[in-house]
């Protein structure tokens, strides 16, 4: 088993380290050792060692607990799931421990540079309820944005296109021509000098959509580091929030049939060590 630890995995960890210290273990939980038979079919586990993450300012405001989800308001930057270079800096490490919940899990997606509601399970045996009804699309999730003002614009506008996301490109595109696959409604709420706050509410959830509806109405999103254009921005550098906030969102809970809806406490604008507060939390 050693010789065939160190073939594979020689380029990334330190095999004979890994091995004296009892790093690999065999599924159940024993300790692989060198000098043990080779054996097809078997799963070795161990953990690498992660680097160093900077801390992700802001606060993980829990609007809402009980037996089966968490609602949480999640500032910007802080990275859903543990992936790439974001992995302790992640909602789900993070809570786990904090709130003692090992198989806390989302329920859907928010990017890791915006900012607002995201739901969790609490255990594995809730997540399928929940997370078809995302797939059914019987969730009602609204969003606001901040972004330039422009009068010769009329609201509410629904903005319809085919947007695609390909494999190592950050942003996505609009594809000419191509069956609509992305929808959303965007009406006008406040207007605050030159910049206005936009309400947004996705028909639909294909990656980067409504960053991309806002762009193709010549209103990007403040803050935005891929849209117009890509940024250079360390991932360790937070001083520039995306003003995109998750801020309400409507659910029938498939379980009680309950309804259920909940509010951000953030409000727009958001800054950079964290965000305004407000003491608003789930709606009767």
């Amino acid at each position: 088993m050693g010789a065939w630890l160190q073939e594979r995995l020689s380029e990334f960890v330190d095999v004979a380290g890994f091995l004296a210290a009892e790093r690999f273990v065999y599924h159940s939980g024993a300790s692989t050792a060198g000098g043990d038979a080779y054996t097809p079919h078997t799963f070795v586990w161990f953990h690498r060692d992660l680097a160093d993450e900077a801390f992700v300012p802001g606060s993980i405001h829990v609007i809402h607990r009980d037996e089966r989800i968490v609602v949480i308001d999640k500032p910007a930057f802080l990275s859903t799931i543990p992936r790439g270079r974001h992995v302790v800096q992640s909602v789900v490490v993070r809570l786990r421990a904090e709130l003692e919940l090992p198989e806390l899990s989302p329920l859907h997606r928010l990017d890791r540079v915006t900012s607002g509601l995201l739901i969790l399970a609490t255990e594995r045996r809730w997540r399928g309820a929940y997370q078809s009804m995302f797939q059914r699309g019987e969730v009602c999730k609204t969003y606001r944005a901040l972004a330039p003002h422009r009068p010769d614009l009329t609201f509410p506008v629904t903005v319809r296109n085919h947007l695609s996301s390909r494999r190592g490109q950050w942003q996505a595109e609009v594809v000419a021509e191509a069956p609509a696959n992305a929808e959303s409604l965007i009406e006008l709420e406040t207007v605050v000098g030159a910049a206005a706050v936009y309400r947004l509410t996705p028909r639909t959830g294909r990656t980067h959509q409504l960053r991309m509806h806002m762009l193709g109405l010549g209103i990007p999103i403040s803050g935005d580091p891929l849209y117009p254009t890509v940024l250079d921005v360390a991932v360790d550098d937070f001083a520039t929030p995306l003003q995109l906030l998750a801020s309400e969102v409507r659910f029938t809970d498939p379980l009680d049939g309950g309804l259920r809806q909940f509010e951000s406490v953030r409000r727009l604008p958001l800054h950079g060590e964290d965000t305004g507060v407000s003491p608003r939390r789930e709606r009767p």
